[in-house]
């Protein structure tokens, strides 16, 4: 008998798990207290500024700080390199910089850190991959070893959300001779792990750094090592997790997740990415039955969304209302929900002038076909046939900006950011995006992307939020979530923004 390749690969993998079963679990980890992890996928060099996966990004943030740091249980910034700040003119922040922070190669922090990063990064030719990181920085200035203030381009709401973590300073000394290539070879960091060794994209350890700052926020890392492999076959990681060599993996598929939770802990936890179906009233020269805001709201009610997340949305999952994260600052919760109602969805078509229904093009990109499926399921239903037409995301996209299709399934994950700029504006702030073109949803947009005062930020929000939903112009679904297989001995608390705090573990 010739084995296909799938066939062979799950032999091994299922003989994987049996050895692991008979070895029992070693716990290692704890033993010598070192959390050992694995990734799927390769993390990119340690730059920050030109990492685009998490991976990479997981393990600078344990290297490098910023100068602010966000604390994701309140919303709140917290005090990292920078003591305080303060606006100084609406377009200019000031910093007071912490004294007698160390790098890890021994060299002390100061403002000519700040300024000697910053200036580095924000030149087009060093390659910072996503502009929106830095393109609101238009300068640095040192007012004297341990004040800094930061002229911006443009009014930038998101400037804190960056300084929190996304943008790390690095020794200036060193980053001026070495520049990227330096700083991915030898990272030097103020955070709370130092690398010790790498064998780039495939195995790192990183000590704890004993002269961290106490005040930092990421003070009172209690795990000695850590060590991360790559690891790309999932049943290899299963194995060597069940087995006690393996602390910590993650993105662990659901039926797998449901297998592994009796050997080993198993968490789902939400993230920031979400699933909806965005309404374009606009298209087809507005003559779509989609144009009415009763057919709209119809929509809604007739999509079962609680069965459709339950199904395929993970334990961590939730039905949304809003046309964003409920663990984005400015996602206002305090709006209409739409119940799952079909009887009413058949009134309302009606009251519409649909008593037949109608037919409706969905475009769905980056989304499994039977969600899509399950959602033409109910809609038809009421009457409502959905031709499905499973496009490339830049295909979906494409048609969607020429206003040639009425709905649009697909996902949207906002950079990982915690708050809703970096989704509300993009698609309702007057942009390729907005197939709504409001006025007042951008000027209210505007005013919360700008304003400095968070109070001003929520208020407009939240104005915002519940004219899109009492509009229906979307129709929410569900926020995605992780399943992490912990060892045993491990606690561990994982976040919406899928950033890894290693630091916040500890054995039990």
């Amino acid at each position: 008998m010739t084995l296909t390749t799938t066939t062979m690969a799950r032999l091994l993998g299922a003989s994987a798990l049996a050895l692991s079963l008979a070895a029992g679990a070693a716990h290692a980890g704890k033993a010598d207290d070192t959390l050992n992890v694995a990734f799927a996928a390769e993390p990119e060099p340690l730059d920050s500024y030109k990492i685009a996966g998490r991976q990479g990004l997981i393990l600078a943030r344990h290297i490098y700080d910023g100068l602010l740091y966000k604390d994701l249980n309140t919303g709140e910034f917290l005090p990292a390199l920078a003591e305080s700040y303060e606006y100084v003119e609406p377009l200019v922040m000031e910093f007071k910089l912490r004294e007698g922070v160390k790098f890890h190669n021994g060299a002390d922090f100061t403002a000519d850190d700040v300024v000697t990063t910053f200036d580095m990064v924000t030149d087009p030719e060093y390659g910072t991959r996503y502009a929106i990181y830095v393109d609101w920085i238009d300068s640095v200035e040192k007012i004297d070893d341990y004040t800094v203030r930061i002229n911006m381009s443009k009014p930038f709401a998101g400037a804190l959300e960056m300084l929190a973590d996304a943008l790390p300073i690095y020794p200036h000394e060193f980053f001026a001779e070495n520049g990227s290539e330096g700083i991915t070879r030898t990272p030097i960091g103020t955070g709370p792990y130092k690398l010790v060794s790498q064998e780039p994209g495939v195995r790192y350890e990183l000590e704890k750094f004993e002269d961290y700052y106490p005040e930092g926020p990421k003070a009172g890392a209690s795990i000695g090592k850590i060590v991360v492999r790559t690891i790309p076959e999932l049943n290899t990681q299963y194995a060597e997790l069940m087995s006690g060599n393996l602390d910590w993996i993650w993105r662990i598929p659901p039926d797998q997740a449901s297998r592994l939770e009796s050997r080993v802990q198993v968490i789902s936890a939400p993230i920031m990415r979400i699933a909806y179906v965005g309404f374009a009233p606009l298209a087809l020269d507005a003559e779509s039955p989609i144009a009415k805001q009763e057919v709209r709201q119809a929509l809604i009610h007739a999509v079962n969304r609680e069965a459709i997340t339950k199904a395929f949305g993970g334990a961590g999952s939730e039905v949304l209302n809003t046309p964003c994260n409920p663990a984005q600052f400015g996602c206002e919760q305090d709006v209409t929900a739409y119940e799952y109602d079909p009887e009413k969805a058949r009134q309302m078509l009606a009251d519409a002038g649909y008593a037949d229904g109608f037919e409706m093009e969905m475009v769905f990109a980056a989304m499994p076909r039977p969600v899509a499926e399950a959602v033409a399921a109910d809609l038809a239903k009421v009457g409502v046939t959905l031709i499905l037409n499973e496009q490339q995301y830049a295909a979906g996209v494409g048609q969607w900006r020429a206003k040639e299709l009425p709905a649009f399934f697909s996902n949207w994950g906002s950079y990982g950011i915690g708050d809703a700029a970096f989704i509300l504006s993009n698609f309702f702030g007057g942009g390729a995006d907005d197939l709504i073109q409001d006025p007042q949803l951008a000027e209210w947009l505007t005013t919360a992307d700008t304003a400095s005062d968070r109070e001003v930020r929520a208020e407009n929000y939240s104005m915002a939020v519940k004219e899109i939903v009492d509009q229906a112009y979307w129709m929410p679904m569900y926020n995605f979530n992780v399943n992490y297989g912990l060892s045993p001995d491990l606690s561990f608390t994982p976040y919406p923004d899928e950033f890894a705090r290693w630091w916040e573990a500890s054995w039990k």
